[in-house]
Protein backbone atom coordinates (compact mmCIF):
# COMPACT_ATOMS: atom_id res chain seq x y z
CA UNK A 1 0.00 0.00 0.00
CA UNK A 2 0.99 3.53 -1.27
CA UNK A 3 1.87 5.66 2.12
CA UNK A 4 1.10 9.90 1.76
CA UNK A 5 3.27 12.89 3.32
CA UNK A 6 2.14 15.98 3.75
CA UNK A 7 4.32 18.71 3.74
CA UNK A 8 4.18 22.37 4.99
CA UNK A 9 6.84 24.50 3.86
CA UNK A 10 8.16 24.60 0.11
CA UNK A 11 11.74 25.83 1.20
CA UNK A 12 15.12 23.85 0.57
CA UNK A 13 14.00 21.19 3.71
CA UNK A 14 10.66 20.21 2.89
CA UNK A 15 11.36 20.05 -1.14
CA UNK A 16 14.28 17.99 -0.47
CA UNK A 17 12.07 15.34 1.77
CA UNK A 18 9.10 14.90 -0.56
CA UNK A 19 11.67 14.16 -3.25
CA UNK A 20 13.47 11.76 -1.15
CA UNK A 21 10.23 9.77 -0.05
CA UNK A 22 8.74 10.68 -3.92
CA UNK A 23 11.87 8.54 -5.21
CA UNK A 24 11.11 6.14 -2.46
CA UNK A 25 7.00 5.19 -3.79
CA UNK A 26 5.47 7.41 -1.46
CA UNK A 27 3.02 10.11 -2.54
CA UNK A 28 4.16 13.71 -1.44
CA UNK A 29 2.90 17.07 -1.37
CA UNK A 30 4.36 19.59 -0.56
CA UNK A 31 2.30 23.38 0.78
CA UNK A 32 3.97 26.84 0.07
CA UNK A 33 2.19 29.70 1.67
CA UNK A 34 3.09 32.07 -0.86
CA UNK A 35 2.30 32.61 -4.97
CA UNK A 36 5.41 30.41 -6.50
CA UNK A 37 8.46 28.70 -4.46
CA UNK A 38 11.33 31.08 -4.55
CA UNK A 39 14.29 32.18 -2.56
CA UNK A 40 15.40 35.68 -1.51
CA UNK A 41 18.61 36.64 -3.26
CA UNK A 42 21.57 35.52 -0.92
CA UNK A 43 24.29 33.05 -1.22
CA UNK A 44 24.53 29.69 0.74
CA UNK A 45 27.21 27.31 1.69
CA UNK A 46 26.99 23.50 1.68
CA UNK A 47 29.35 21.47 2.87
CA UNK A 48 30.09 18.01 1.72
CA UNK A 49 27.00 16.75 4.43
CA UNK A 50 24.76 18.73 2.15
CA UNK A 51 26.26 17.35 -1.33
CA UNK A 52 25.71 13.81 0.05
CA UNK A 53 22.07 14.80 0.20
CA UNK A 54 22.02 16.82 -3.35
CA UNK A 55 23.55 14.06 -4.66
CA UNK A 56 21.29 11.42 -3.37
CA UNK A 57 17.92 13.29 -4.46
CA UNK A 58 19.40 14.05 -8.46
CA UNK A 59 19.88 17.97 -7.56
CA UNK A 60 24.07 18.24 -7.00
CA UNK A 61 25.24 18.99 -11.10
CA UNK A 62 22.23 21.46 -11.07
CA UNK A 63 23.06 22.73 -7.96
CA UNK A 64 26.66 22.92 -8.22
CA UNK A 65 26.81 24.08 -11.71
CA UNK A 66 29.09 27.03 -12.07
CA UNK A 67 30.33 27.68 -8.48
CA UNK A 68 33.56 29.42 -7.10
CA UNK A 69 35.86 26.83 -5.60
CA UNK A 70 37.08 29.10 -3.10
CA UNK A 71 40.31 28.33 -1.59
CA UNK A 72 40.29 29.87 2.06
CA UNK A 73 38.18 32.32 4.34
CA UNK A 74 40.31 34.65 6.15
CA UNK A 75 38.97 37.48 9.05
CA UNK A 76 40.68 40.29 9.29
CA UNK A 77 39.87 43.96 11.75
CA UNK A 78 39.46 46.66 9.97
CA UNK A 79 43.18 47.59 10.32
CA UNK A 80 44.08 44.99 8.24
CA UNK A 81 44.95 42.06 11.29
CA UNK A 82 44.92 38.85 10.87
CA UNK A 83 42.09 37.39 12.72
CA UNK A 84 41.37 33.65 11.28
CA UNK A 85 41.65 31.52 8.33
CA UNK A 86 39.63 27.91 7.65
CA UNK A 87 41.21 26.50 4.41
CA UNK A 88 38.77 24.66 1.78
CA UNK A 89 39.49 20.93 0.72
CA UNK A 90 40.28 21.19 -3.23
CA UNK A 91 37.20 20.01 -5.38
CA UNK A 92 39.26 17.25 -5.98
CA UNK A 93 39.67 15.89 -2.84
CA UNK A 94 38.43 12.19 -2.14
CA UNK A 95 38.70 12.47 1.81
CA UNK A 96 38.40 15.88 3.68
CA UNK A 97 35.27 18.02 3.56
CA UNK A 98 34.13 20.46 0.79
CA UNK A 99 32.67 23.83 1.16
CA UNK A 100 30.34 24.95 -1.85
CA UNK A 101 28.85 28.56 -2.35
CA UNK A 102 26.03 29.43 -4.62
CA UNK A 103 22.97 31.33 -4.83
CA UNK A 104 19.74 30.47 -3.05
CA UNK A 105 17.94 30.36 -5.69
CA UNK A 106 20.35 28.01 -7.87
CA UNK A 107 20.34 25.84 -4.74
CA UNK A 108 16.56 25.94 -4.49
CA UNK A 109 15.55 25.47 -8.27
CA UNK A 110 17.28 22.69 -8.37
CA UNK A 111 15.92 20.94 -5.59
CA UNK A 112 12.49 22.21 -7.16
CA UNK A 113 13.62 20.18 -10.64
CA UNK A 114 14.18 17.05 -8.84
CA UNK A 115 10.81 17.05 -6.47
CA UNK A 116 8.93 17.91 -10.06
CA UNK A 117 10.43 15.25 -11.46
CA UNK A 118 9.62 12.35 -8.75
CA UNK A 119 6.09 13.64 -9.04
CA UNK A 120 5.93 15.78 -6.03
CA UNK A 121 2.50 17.61 -6.08
CA UNK A 122 3.59 21.61 -4.98
CA UNK A 123 0.43 23.60 -3.74
CA UNK A 124 0.82 27.18 -3.39
CA UNK A 125 -1.17 29.91 -1.87
CA UNK A 126 -1.43 26.95 1.05
CA UNK A 127 -0.82 28.44 4.62
CA UNK A 128 -0.37 25.49 6.92
CA UNK A 129 -1.90 26.88 10.15
CA UNK A 130 -1.37 23.48 12.29
CA UNK A 131 -1.57 19.77 12.71
CA UNK A 132 -3.02 16.99 14.38
CA UNK A 133 -0.86 14.10 16.21
CA UNK A 134 -3.18 11.29 14.19
CA UNK A 135 -1.73 12.56 10.90
CA UNK A 136 -3.46 15.66 9.91
CA UNK A 137 -2.41 19.02 8.32
CA UNK A 138 -4.48 22.05 8.45
CA UNK A 139 -4.65 25.06 6.23
CA UNK A 140 -6.41 27.89 6.09
CA UNK A 141 -10.06 28.21 6.46
CA UNK A 142 -9.65 25.06 8.43
CA UNK A 143 -9.05 22.21 5.40
CA UNK A 144 -8.07 18.86 6.82
CA UNK A 145 -5.13 17.20 4.75
CA UNK A 146 -4.92 13.24 6.29
CA UNK A 147 -1.79 11.34 5.84
CA UNK A 148 0.25 8.89 6.48
CA UNK A 149 3.09 11.56 8.01
CA UNK A 150 2.92 15.18 7.97
CA UNK A 151 6.37 17.20 7.95
CA UNK A 152 6.54 20.71 9.70
CA UNK A 153 9.19 22.40 7.43
CA UNK A 154 7.53 25.65 8.07
CA UNK A 155 10.24 27.70 9.28
CA UNK A 156 11.26 29.57 12.61
CA UNK A 157 7.35 30.55 13.40
CA UNK A 158 6.31 26.99 12.32
CA UNK A 159 2.56 27.20 12.76
CA UNK A 160 2.45 23.46 12.42
CA UNK A 161 5.04 23.27 15.47
CA UNK A 162 3.47 25.84 17.45
CA UNK A 163 -0.16 24.10 17.34
CA UNK A 164 1.45 20.68 18.79
CA UNK A 165 3.23 22.65 21.75
CA UNK A 166 6.35 21.49 20.87
CA UNK A 167 8.49 25.22 21.47
CA UNK A 168 11.26 24.41 24.21
CA UNK A 169 13.40 27.73 23.32
CA UNK A 170 13.45 30.15 20.95
CA UNK A 171 16.12 32.32 21.71
CA UNK A 172 17.45 35.71 19.60
CA UNK A 173 20.59 36.45 19.20
CA UNK A 174 22.46 39.82 19.36
CA UNK A 175 23.11 40.42 16.18
CA UNK A 176 21.06 40.31 12.74
CA UNK A 177 22.30 40.58 9.25
CA UNK A 178 21.32 42.04 5.75
CA UNK A 179 22.49 39.33 3.15
CA UNK A 180 22.01 40.47 -0.70
CA UNK A 181 23.80 39.25 -4.31
CA UNK A 182 25.98 41.86 -5.92
CA UNK A 183 27.22 41.29 -9.89
CA UNK A 184 31.20 40.99 -10.15
CA UNK A 185 33.21 43.37 -12.42
CA UNK A 186 34.41 42.29 -15.25
CA UNK A 187 37.23 39.60 -14.74
CA UNK A 188 37.30 39.90 -10.69
CA UNK A 189 35.63 36.41 -10.30
CA UNK A 190 39.46 34.93 -11.66
CA UNK A 191 41.39 36.06 -9.21
CA UNK A 192 42.95 34.69 -6.20
CA UNK A 193 41.19 37.77 -3.97
CA UNK A 194 38.21 37.26 -6.26
CA UNK A 195 38.03 33.77 -5.40
CA UNK A 196 38.75 33.99 -1.54
CA UNK A 197 36.01 34.30 0.81
CA UNK A 198 36.71 37.05 3.23
CA UNK A 199 35.64 38.87 6.11
CA UNK A 200 36.12 42.40 7.89
CA UNK A 201 35.65 42.95 11.39
CA UNK A 202 35.02 46.67 12.46
CA UNK A 203 33.65 46.74 16.15
CA UNK A 204 30.37 45.34 16.56
CA UNK A 205 30.14 45.44 12.57
CA UNK A 206 31.22 42.79 9.95
CA UNK A 207 31.19 42.17 6.14
CA UNK A 208 31.34 38.88 4.64
CA UNK A 209 32.38 38.81 0.78
CA UNK A 210 31.22 35.13 -0.69
CA UNK A 211 31.91 34.65 -4.22
CA UNK A 212 29.23 32.41 -5.50
CA UNK A 213 30.13 32.20 -9.56
CA UNK A 214 31.51 34.29 -12.57
CA UNK A 215 28.39 36.73 -12.36
CA UNK A 216 27.80 37.34 -8.38
CA UNK A 217 28.98 37.31 -5.06
CA UNK A 218 27.04 37.04 -1.84
CA UNK A 219 27.84 40.01 0.87
CA UNK A 220 26.63 39.41 4.60
CA UNK A 221 26.15 42.51 6.73
CA UNK A 222 26.05 42.05 10.47
CA UNK A 223 25.63 44.23 12.70
CA UNK A 224 24.29 44.58 16.47
CA UNK A 225 20.29 43.96 16.05
CA UNK A 226 20.22 47.53 18.14
CA UNK A 227 22.87 48.95 15.44
CA UNK A 228 19.70 50.87 14.04
CA UNK A 229 21.39 53.15 11.43
CA UNK A 230 23.48 49.96 9.77
CA UNK A 231 20.22 47.60 9.47
CA UNK A 232 18.31 49.40 7.26
CA UNK A 233 17.02 48.68 3.93
CA UNK A 234 18.00 49.41 1.18
CA UNK A 235 21.42 48.90 2.13
CA UNK A 236 22.69 52.28 4.16
CA UNK A 237 26.00 52.17 1.90
CA UNK A 238 27.70 55.17 3.15
CA UNK A 239 27.08 53.95 6.31
CA UNK A 240 29.36 50.43 5.85
CA UNK A 241 31.43 52.35 3.50
CA UNK A 242 32.58 54.84 6.21
CA UNK A 243 32.95 51.60 8.40
CA UNK A 244 35.00 49.97 5.93
CA UNK A 245 36.65 52.35 3.27
CA UNK A 246 38.47 49.31 1.27
CA UNK A 247 36.12 47.75 -0.14
CA UNK A 248 33.69 51.07 -0.65
CA UNK A 249 33.74 50.41 -4.02
CA UNK A 250 32.14 47.13 -4.02
CA UNK A 251 29.54 48.50 -1.30
CA UNK A 252 28.13 51.04 -3.71
CA UNK A 253 27.53 48.71 -6.15
CA UNK A 254 24.79 46.69 -3.55
CA UNK A 255 21.56 46.66 -4.74
CA UNK A 256 18.34 48.26 -2.97
CA UNK A 257 16.97 44.82 -2.76
CA UNK A 258 17.42 43.15 0.35
CA UNK A 259 16.81 41.63 3.78
CA UNK A 260 17.50 41.94 6.94
CA UNK A 261 17.23 39.06 9.63
CA UNK A 262 17.89 38.64 13.31
CA UNK A 263 19.31 35.18 14.29
CA UNK A 264 17.70 32.88 16.54
CA UNK A 265 18.14 29.46 17.68
CA UNK A 266 15.06 27.26 18.18
CA UNK A 267 14.90 24.07 20.79
CA UNK A 268 11.90 21.85 20.84
CA UNK A 269 10.96 19.73 23.81
CA UNK A 270 10.50 16.64 20.72
CA UNK A 271 10.86 16.86 16.91
CA UNK A 272 7.87 14.63 16.49
CA UNK A 273 4.24 14.00 18.07
CA UNK A 274 2.10 11.16 17.01
CA UNK A 275 2.85 10.93 13.22
CA UNK A 276 3.59 14.79 13.06
CA UNK A 277 7.63 15.50 12.38
CA UNK A 278 9.22 18.85 12.72
CA UNK A 279 12.25 19.61 10.25
CA UNK A 280 14.78 22.26 9.39
CA UNK A 281 14.73 25.75 11.24
CA UNK A 282 11.31 24.72 12.57
CA UNK A 283 13.25 22.50 14.98
CA UNK A 284 17.02 23.78 14.85
CA UNK A 285 17.42 27.15 13.95
CA UNK A 286 20.86 28.41 14.66
CA UNK A 287 23.06 31.38 13.91
CA UNK A 288 25.28 31.11 10.36
CA UNK A 289 28.20 30.56 12.59
CA UNK A 290 29.44 27.41 10.71
CA UNK A 291 27.40 28.31 7.21
CA UNK A 292 25.74 24.91 8.18
CA UNK A 293 22.01 25.80 8.98
CA UNK A 294 20.70 24.47 5.24
CA UNK A 295 22.96 21.05 5.41
CA UNK A 296 21.95 19.87 8.62
CA UNK A 297 18.64 20.59 7.38
CA UNK A 298 18.56 18.72 4.54
CA UNK A 299 21.12 15.88 5.98
CA UNK A 300 18.13 15.46 8.79
CA UNK A 301 15.56 15.01 5.86
CA UNK A 302 16.92 12.94 3.78
CA UNK A 303 18.02 10.36 6.83
CA UNK A 304 13.77 10.33 8.29
CA UNK A 305 13.44 9.36 4.70
CA UNK A 306 15.96 6.66 4.16
CA UNK A 307 14.88 5.66 7.77
CA UNK A 308 10.78 5.24 7.10
CA UNK A 309 11.84 2.81 4.02
CA UNK A 310 12.71 -0.16 6.95
CA UNK A 311 9.91 0.29 9.10
CA UNK A 312 5.90 1.02 8.95
CA UNK A 313 5.73 2.11 12.35
CA UNK A 314 5.92 5.73 11.47
CA UNK A 315 6.31 6.80 15.44
CA UNK A 316 9.01 4.27 16.16
CA UNK A 317 10.94 5.52 12.77
CA UNK A 318 10.39 9.22 14.25
CA UNK A 319 11.98 8.25 17.69
CA UNK A 320 14.70 6.62 16.09
CA UNK A 321 15.47 9.20 13.89
CA UNK A 322 15.53 11.91 16.15
CA UNK A 323 18.34 9.55 18.53
CA UNK A 324 20.54 9.82 15.55
CA UNK A 325 20.51 13.52 14.40
CA UNK A 326 19.65 15.52 17.21
CA UNK A 327 23.05 15.18 18.88
CA UNK A 328 24.56 16.22 15.64
CA UNK A 329 22.04 19.06 15.11
CA UNK A 330 22.94 20.83 18.75
CA UNK A 331 26.25 20.19 17.84
CA UNK A 332 26.10 22.43 15.10
CA UNK A 333 23.57 24.92 16.78
CA UNK A 334 26.29 25.04 20.20
CA UNK A 335 29.72 25.43 17.66
CA UNK A 336 27.70 27.84 15.57
CA UNK A 337 26.68 30.11 18.97
CA UNK A 338 30.11 29.79 19.81
CA UNK A 339 31.57 30.95 16.63
CA UNK A 340 29.45 33.56 15.38
CA UNK A 341 28.97 36.10 18.57
CA UNK A 342 32.61 36.90 18.50
CA UNK A 343 31.22 39.97 16.97
CA UNK A 344 31.25 40.98 20.60
CA UNK A 345 34.85 40.44 20.91
CA UNK A 346 37.88 42.20 20.65
CA UNK A 347 40.44 41.85 18.17
CA UNK A 348 42.87 40.48 20.48
CA UNK A 349 40.43 38.03 22.39
CA UNK A 350 39.14 36.66 19.07
CA UNK A 351 42.89 36.19 17.06
CA UNK A 352 43.74 34.11 20.53
CA UNK A 353 40.41 31.91 20.93
CA UNK A 354 41.12 31.13 17.01
CA UNK A 355 44.69 30.41 16.67
CA UNK A 356 45.19 29.35 20.53
CA UNK A 357 48.20 26.34 19.65
CA UNK A 358 46.85 24.00 22.01
CA UNK A 359 43.05 24.72 21.41
CA UNK A 360 42.92 24.97 17.65
CA UNK A 361 43.51 21.59 16.17
CA UNK A 362 40.23 20.92 18.53
CA UNK A 363 38.62 23.40 17.94
CA UNK A 364 39.05 22.93 14.49
CA UNK A 365 37.52 19.48 14.50
CA UNK A 366 34.73 20.68 16.45
CA UNK A 367 33.64 23.31 13.74
CA UNK A 368 33.82 20.51 11.23
CA UNK A 369 32.40 17.59 12.89
CA UNK A 370 28.91 18.53 11.02
CA UNK A 371 30.09 18.19 7.49
CA UNK A 372 31.67 14.90 8.13
CA UNK A 373 27.90 13.45 9.48
CA UNK A 374 26.77 11.55 6.83
CA UNK A 375 23.55 11.57 6.13
CA UNK A 376 21.60 7.74 7.25
CA UNK A 377 21.49 5.77 4.02
CA UNK A 378 24.77 7.63 2.31
CA UNK A 379 27.26 6.12 4.21
CA UNK A 380 28.85 3.73 0.76
CA UNK A 381 27.42 6.95 -1.18
CA UNK A 382 30.37 8.28 -3.89
CA UNK A 383 31.39 11.74 -3.25
CA UNK A 384 30.50 13.94 -6.03
CA UNK A 385 32.28 15.34 -8.34
CA UNK A 386 31.40 17.61 -11.32
CA UNK A 387 30.56 15.95 -14.62
CA UNK A 388 33.64 17.47 -16.31
CA UNK A 389 35.50 15.26 -13.86
CA UNK A 390 33.43 12.40 -13.89
CA UNK A 391 34.16 12.57 -17.58
CA UNK A 392 37.95 12.51 -17.06
CA UNK A 393 37.65 9.52 -14.57
CA UNK A 394 35.60 7.31 -16.51
CA UNK A 395 37.46 8.07 -20.42
CA UNK A 396 41.03 7.69 -17.84
CA UNK A 397 39.20 3.91 -16.64
CA UNK A 398 38.20 3.13 -20.41
CA UNK A 399 42.09 3.67 -21.54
Amino acid sequence: MTRHVEIAGGGFTGLALGTALAQAGWTARVHERTEEIRAFGAGIWIWDNGVRVLKAIGAADDALEGCTEAPTYISRDAKGRYIDEVPFAPITSTDRSRMFCITRQQLLAAILGAAQRAGVEIVTSSQATGAKPEGVLITEGGREWPADLVIGADGINSNVRDSLGLLKSRKPHVDGAIRVLVPHEPGYADTEEGRTIREWWNGYRRVLYTPCNRDVFYFCFTMLARDKEAAQIPLPRAVWSEAFPHIASMIGRVPDEGRYDRFETIKLKAWSKGRVAIVGDSAHAMSPGLGQGCGTAISNALSLANMLQESDNIERVLARWEARQRPISEHTQLWSTITWPLTLWPHWAAKLYFNMPILHPWVLKQRRKPSEFHAYGTETQVRWMPPHMRAETEAEAAA
